[in-house]
């Protein structure tokens, strides 16, 4: 029988409830999930690339055990299908918040079935207490002394304030 791997990649910085919420639901479509931390060479992330993963991973171990699907947490630099044959996904998660991001997810998601055709791209609504949550969005709240509390796991509150002191 055939392992069904899905890979969920992301920058993570930092690792919201939102993106949890899309872990722990895409773990139960597969029989193994992979989330991969891009390395965002463009971007200035608050945490570095391993601090991200050991924000990422504690918070999936914690799924992991509660639905008994093994995820892993991987760093990544290359393009996205590449990754995702690297570690033998057959199915790309990605998370969507609302139509504004339907229309970006929709043409990666055509990119990368034209890069490779064998690849598939499930769309995954944030449940309705997460939608409005994006990393940029509770970056630029902690930054100005606003709580992040609901929008974060407490691990990553914990670190997020203690960074920007």
């Amino acid at each position: 029988m055939t392992e069904h791997v899905g890979l969920y990649p992301g920058t993570f910085d930092p690792v919201t409830n939102g993106h949890l919420d899309v872990i722990a639901r895409g773990a139960r479509l597969v029989d193994r999930l992979v989330v991969g931390v891009a390395i965002s060479i463009g971007k200035e992330p608050l945490f570095a690339l391993d601090e991200r993963i050991e924000l990422v991973k504690a918070e999936t171990d914690i799924i992991a055990a509660s639905c008994g699907t093994p995820i892993e947490v991987r760093p990544f630099r290359a393009l996205l299908v590449d990754f995702a044959r690297e570690v033998g996904a057959g199915v790309i998660l990605r998370g969507l918040r609302g139509v504004s991001d339907f229309d970006y997810e929709m043409q990666m998601a055509g990119m990368n079935h034209r890069l490779d055709p064998g690849i598939e791209t499930v769309f995954l609504m944030a449940g309705e207490t997460n939608q409005f949550i994006a990393s940029r969005l509770v970056k630029e709240i902690a930054k100005m002394g606003g709580d992040i509390a609901g929008f974060v796991p407490p691990l990553t509150l914990e670190r997020t304030l203690a960074r920007l002191k």
